[in-house]
């Protein structure tokens, strides 16, 4: 019972989302304003020669009714009109098809262009709080569901709107008596498809977000399929996946039987029109109301007028579905942009790597505090490392250092700069930062070093890849450098893949460095290399560094630990190990581990 009250309480809200909707896809129409009045020139043209067709039917059935009276000449002529009327609207149509085509996917290749670049514009928040499969069903199977619904609209609803008032002026125009039967009996067609479609788009709306779930349940279950088959956790994934599929096999089997029942269930009411029209002419054709020519193109007609409303019905069952995935594409297109930068926001040039931050807190969830009152001076050339248990906020200072998040309260300053004054762009250039999860996109290797500085030439990638110990095992690839890396690297070692991001922060050298566990997948002697190289590049740059190996990190001038979100320690790596606090315990924990 309350399900239902429910649904009866949302109803104004989804019809109002829908003419929403319906209204924001009229606007991606109007650029193609010139088009679509074409097309619909086109249908009114094609309509009008499929309609006259029946009129020079009827005039040949004249031309012979009559016993040994056949009008050679007359039927001659019809012959010929119905071959010329043929040949143009079969090459109408075709220009109009491909017209209608032209519409489609321009307006649905604007979508998806729309629908990426809001996704280089959302702030981090909303992508991590969203699936990337559920995101990715967005742009690609939402959009192609909306492309299916438009196309159909645009080849069958304009020509079918178009042969309804046709046939109407057409059969008025034969006997208005005869006519009044088909138009009164209509609208009991249009009740029970507006029934059906009313039912079947709520069954498309849970449809197309089932889908989304399974698409990112999916997504995720491939990403990291060493893993579950690793802890033998097949048999749950398995269930998991079973019981979307099996929800969203459901909403399909509801959508699709409420959609399938549509053209059964018109086709049987205009069977009934077609036979009252067949008994109203035979008998005014016995009174002399009409010719059998008459009758002939009466009932060309009554079969004309009826068929288009099978396609509008199922034109509005697909488009119930195309308006439910346009939905969730322009949910998406809605979304607040990352805060934007004010208008006088300046650029960082040069900088100096003098870096403040005070009384800054965050939280990524508001009941639950992370970072709190923190503080930290930097000064220009310093190596900063920053340790602690996991969770304790070491990836969340970078993040905010990077912009990826804001402050919630306090500030960060790059050389006496307030970091949201600043443009984006000018400050994350500023850095080179290799994670511990390496990302490497599908394109050469030499294009994947050279990410961060496209012009770079030949000479100035080898020797960055020489300087990341890189080289010699990309030698050893099929192409050496052209070697082509597949998506997300699965080509390459996790070692290898790290090298090759450390190389491209090589390329840049950058006046500020975040290195965040950037050797955690290199083995022992490569590391050493690997530290030496760093050694080189830190030199007089501003340097932050998330360990949780403590020996890489000796060297750091000055080494912050932190735990639940505050410095609780800071000082070189002798005065913390003399003080006996926080640091000492958990360095002595790891020696003891390491030994």
């Amino acid at each position: 019972m309350s399900e239902k009250i429910s649904s009866t309480d949302n109803a104004p809200d989804q019809k109002s989302k829908n003419r929403q909707t319906l209204k924001r896809i009229l606007r991606h129409i109007r650029p193609y304003l010139g088009y679509v009045i074409l097309s619909l020139l086109l249908s009114a043209f094609t309509v009008a020669l499929t309609l006259y067709v029946p009129i020079l039917t009827g005039r040949g059935v004249d031309a012979i009714a009559g016993k040994g009276a056949v009008d050679f000449d007359a039927l001659l002529a019809v012959i010929s009109s119905i071959m010329i009327s043929v040949i143009l609207t079969s090459a109408g149509q075709w220009i109009m098809n491909h017209i209608n085509n032209k519409i489609t996917y321009h307006i649905v290749k604007d979508l998806r262009v729309q629908a990426f670049e809001k996704l280089q514009k959302l702030p981090l928040s909303y992508v991590d709080r969203h699936s990337s499969g559920d995101l990715i069903s967005r742009i690609i199977t939402d959009i192609d569901q909306f492309s299916d619904g438009l196309l159909l609209g645009f080849t069958q609803l304009f020509t079918g709107v178009a042969t309804i008032a046709g046939t109407i002026c057409f059969m008025l125009a034969i006997n208005p008596f005869i006519a009044l039967v088909v138009i009164v009996l209509s609208p009991l067609s249009f009740l029970l498809a507006n029934f059906i479609s009313r039912k079947s788009f709520a069954m498309f709306q849970k449809q197309s977000q089932t889908r989304g779930e399974l698409t990112g349940f999916t997504n995720e279950m491939l990403g990291g399929i060493k893993v579950v088959q690793a802890f033998g956790h097949q048999d749950e994934a398995q269930k998991t996946f079973d019981e979307i599929n099996e929800r969203l096999s459901g909403y399909s089997l509801k959508a699709t039987f409420f959609s399938s029942i549509t053209n059964p269930a018109t086709r049987f009411m205009y069977s009934c029109i077609y036979a009252g029209v067949t008994i109203a002419g035979c008998f005014g054709t016995i009174h002399g109301m009409l010719t059998a020519g008459q009758l002939s193109s009466f009932l060309s007609y009554t079969n004309q007028y009826t068929k288009p409303f099978n396609d509008i019905t199922s034109v509005m069952t697909e488009f119930q579905n195309s308006l439910a995935s346009a939905g969730r594409v322009f949910e998406l297109i809605d979304e607040p942009d990352a805060p934007k930068e004010p208008e006088d926001a300046a650029a960082l040039h040069d900088p100096k790597g003098e870096i403040k931050i005070s009384h800054v807190d965050f939280s990524y969830v508001p009941e639950k505090p992370l970072i709190r009152d923190l503080n930290l001076s930097v000064r220009p050339g310093q190596r900063i490392a920053i340790v602690g248990p996991t969770g304790c906020g070491k990836t969340t200072v970078i993040n905010l250092l990077m912009r990826f998040y804001d402050v919630q309260s306090g500030s960060i300053e790059v050389d006496g700069h307030d970091i949201r004054r600043l443009t984006r762009h000018s400050l994350r250039t500023s850095y080179g930062m290799v994670l511990q999860e390496t990302w490497l996109k599908s394109a050469s290797i030499r294009d994947n070093i050279a990410y961060g500085k496209p012009d770079a030439s030949m000479e100035e990638i080898i020797a960055a890849a020489k300087k990341a110990h890189a080289h010699s095992f990309i030698m050893r690839m099929p192409e050496g450098y052209d070697t082509v890396i597949s998506e997300g690297g699965e080509n390459l070692s996790q070692g290898q893949k790290q090298l090759l991001c450390i190389a491209r922060i090589m390329l840049c050298l950058p006046p500020m460095l975040i290195l965040d566990e950037a050797t955690s997948s290199i083995d022992t002697m490569t590391e050493i290399r690997i530290q030496r190289a760093f050694e080189t590049l830190m030199k007089g740059r501003t340097s932050f560094i998330v360990a949780h190996r403590l020996s890489t990190i000796q060297s750091a001038d000055v080494i912050l630990v932190m735990d639940q979100g505050h410095i609780v320690e800071q000082g070189t790596h002798q005065e913390l190990l003399e003080k006996g606090g926080f640091y000492a315990k958990l360095y002595n924990s790891q020696f003891a581990a390491d030994t």
